[in-house]
């Protein structure tokens, strides 16, 4: 609640009317008991003055129908306080709850690659979504019950003091009995809720993975282990939500009993009080209910204790998202290169995702502005690692990456990505038109700009062929159209965003050979007067590259054109040979 409270913040006079609210509404309730006992009480009077045929004796119909209409205008303010206290409440959680969404999302961008790199898909969805809920939904439930519980057990206590000090003194050993109760449990059932929100998170990103996995898992016959592994998981979520849920479940019985056992007491005790004329029966029947309401509250207050523990299960792990290390602070005064040439240097740069670990080490590169650059070497040597520290998505751990001269640190990571355009190997497409979807390089490019890409693109054919043409709508995953076809419409936005540096990492992977041969041309267009990076595993692609950096281990072990590696009969001509070796 302490890490919630700044989000709370901005809502508080939701949350200071509702208590108010709350407090009139407590108020209400705890006279009610003590207005029934006056009818009770008059009732017995004037039954005992009949039985004892006292002259004018009988029922004060109108004094009971006077009583009646006070309850009943307490009964109506009780109704409309805690209707008016449960809409400022959930005003003030939803609004509250927005706020952390938003706040989770704004995180999302602040957070280096490296974090997404480590953890499951399915389980971060589950911090957004599962674990907010599961906070949001124990607020609304549980907030005003704890407040009208401390409430009602106040007034309860005070209005029981008042009528026999002795009788409450043996009703309130319900309070610390129960507190104990409560604390013994909650201390036990707490790691079992936070293994089960864990377990929940696991078994999300069992079924995020297996799901966008679901044609190889069908291509393998991996069904049937799928299943079994499937099982395991929510075996395990099960196992630890029984047990979570089991223990915590035990509070209510065990206060009920208590309950119960300080009610006979009392009931003893105030009988004996009655009898001897130091309380009225209707103050005896008010005491009883006072108990009731101390006992209704702790009773509420059980009945939640599993969605409050689960809330704050829910709350560590959203809390340790929002306080994961974020990215390296930009700087006060980023610097912005102007002419961009487009001039890429790295100086003596090293480089490794955990320090025990140096994948790259003192690696210096020369690009000159508007040279084509082929990356290649074998799975593992550091290909993709190096378009990673060009785009900073992981900062070099010593030395320098330049463009133009300028050291890409001192400028903002905006800035700096703005120069660049990226066509993956992976492509991604999000629900809507196809024209959303290239226009998403550009967001001011006229409809004009977007059918020039896409010709350019070589997709402008296969769009024209669809039944909307540009306006055919791309489901969620896409797949109404060809693995080719969304590689085209990636490389078409690339191109309407017209980058001053271009980025292809193995572009063509998803594409037949004929269309290849055409893309090529395409590329070769695009990229002049453009510096570009092509990472390419097909080493027929590049040879027409201005410069081939080979890579092994992290270092640049070759370099220079098609012509002179394959002069040189180095690794680049193993590699680029073995591509056309016969299996035997």
């Amino acid at each position: 609640m302490k890490k919630l409270y700044p989000y709370m913040k901005p809502y508080l006079k939701f949350f200071i009317a509702s208590i108010l609210l709350l407090v009139i509404y407590s108020g209400f309730l705890a006279a009610a008991p003590m207005v029934e006992g006056l009818i009770t009480t008059r009732l017995k009077d004037d039954v005992a003055n009949i039985a004892n045929n006292i002259p004018g004796a009988a029922i004060s119909f109108s004094y009971i129908l006077k009583i009646l209409k006070i309850l009943f205008a307490i009964y109506i303010g009780n109704i409309t306080c805690g209707f008016l206290s449960q809409y400022f409440l959930t005003d003030g959680i939803q609004n509250t709850m927005r706020d952390l969404r938003n706040e989770v999302q704004k995180k999302i961008t602040k957070l280096p690659i490296s974090y997404f790199d480590n953890r499951t898909v399915g389980d971060i969805l589950s911090i957004i979504s599962n674990d907010i809920d599961t906070i949001s939904n124990a607020l609304q439930q549980s907030l005003s019950r704890i407040l009208s519980s401390v409430l009602s057990i106040t007034l309860a206590v005070s209005l029981m003091f008042y009528i026999n000090p002795t009788m409450a003194i043996i009703a309130i050993l319900i309070v610390p009995c129960s507190i104990f109760i409560m604390r013994f449990i909650v201390k036990r059932s707490n790691v079992m809720f936070e293994n089960q929100q864990n377990a929940l998170g696991t078994l999300n990103g069992y079924i995020q993975e297996r799901y966008t996995g679901l044609t190889e898992i069908k291509l393998y016959g991996k069904q049937a282990e799928s299943i079994e592994e499937f099982k395991k998981i929510n075996n395990n979520l099960a196992e630890n939500g029984f047990k979570a849920q089991f223990v915590s479940g035990l509070m209510s019985p065990l206060i009920s009993l208590v309950t119960y056992i300080a009610m006979v007491s009392v009931i003893f005790v105030g009988v004996t009080f009655v009898i001897s004329g130091a309380i009225t029966v209707g103050q005896l029947q008010a005491f009883i209910r006072y108990m009731w309401q101390l006992n209704e509250p702790l009773e509420q207050v059980t009945q939640l204790s599993s969605a409050i523990q689960s809330a704050i299960a829910a709350s560590r792990r959203v809390f340790d998202f929002l306080e994961a290390e974020e990215e390296i602070p930009e700087l006060v005064k980023p610097l912005k290169i102007k002419d961009l040439k487009g001039n890429v240097t790295f100086e003596d740069v090293s480089f490794g995702y955990t320090k025990d670990n140096i994948l790259i080490k003192d690696l210096n590169l020369d690009v000159k502005s508007g040279q084509m650059v082929a990356v290649v070497g074998p799975t593992g040597a550091g290909k993709t690692t190096l378009i990673n520290l060009l785009m900073r998505f992981y900062d070099v751990n010593s030395g320098a990456i330049k463009v133009d001269g300028v050291n890409i640190k001192d400028m903002s990571r905006d800035e700096l990505r703005s120069i660049f355009g990226m066509v993956l190997q992976d492509t991604w497409l999000f629900n809507g038109s196809i024209a959303d979807n290239i226009k998403y390089g550009n967001e001011n490019a006229t409809r004009e700009d977007i059918i020039n890409a896409a010709k350019m693109a070589n997709v402008h054919h296969f769009i024209k062929t669809q039944p909307d043409g540009y306006d055919m709508i791309l489901n969620e995953e896409s797949s109404n159209i060809s693995a080719g076809e969304k590689q085209l419409l990636t490389i078409a936005r690339a191109f309407l965003a017209d980058p001053s540096i271009l980025i292809l990492d193995e572009a063509t992977s998803s594409v037949d050979t004929r269309l290849e041969s055409m893309l090529q041309t395409a590329m070769k267009n695009i990229m002049k007067g453009r510096t570009s990076f092509v990472i390419a595993h097909r080493l027929s692609t590049i040879r027409n590259a201005d410069l081939i950096l080979v890579m092994n281990n992290g270092a640049i072990v070759e370099q220079g054109t098609h012509d002179e590696l394959m002069i040189k009969k180095g690794f680049y001509e193993s590699l680029y040979m073995s591509q056309f070796q016969k299996l035997p």
